[in-house]
């Protein structure tokens, strides 16, 4: 294949989209996220947090005093590919990530989560 093909391939391949946790292993706590493109979002978290830049203080800091090899990064769940052209996965993405937020509780001593917005 000529490099232009190869590039329209990449570009018409389906990403698989869901939801990621990123585990100390250690500790026990998690940072849980979702994304339409998880091995994109996994190897930017990778980066981020082996460069120091990662958003979240409170992660970045257990790594940079566990080291990397304290965490597991995994897919905890995927969507299936959205049917018909222009669709929308983005409320599907919430909604399973705050499924995951409520299953795996990622609050306070248990992962790098502000506590939930209380429900009223």
């Amino acid at each position: 294949m000529d490099r232009k093909a190869l590039i329209r391939q990449y570009k018409e391949t389906r990403r698989p989209m869901g939801v990621f946790r990123i585990h100390n292993t250690v500790d026990d706590r998690s940072f849980v996220g979702s994304s339409r493109d998880l091995p994109s979002v996994l190897n930017r978290e990778r980066f981020q947090l082996g460069h120091g830049s990662h958003p979240n203080r409170a992660l970045q800091d257990d790594w940079n005093r566990l080291g990397a090899e304290a965490f597991i990064f995994e897919i905890v769940d995927e969507l299936p590919p959205a049917e018909g052209a222009g669709s929308d996965p983005s409320g599907d993405l919430r909604v399973l990530e705050q499924l995951w937020l409520e299953k795996l509780s990622p609050y306070g001593e248990r992962g790098y989560h502000g506590n939930p917005k209380s429900q009223g």
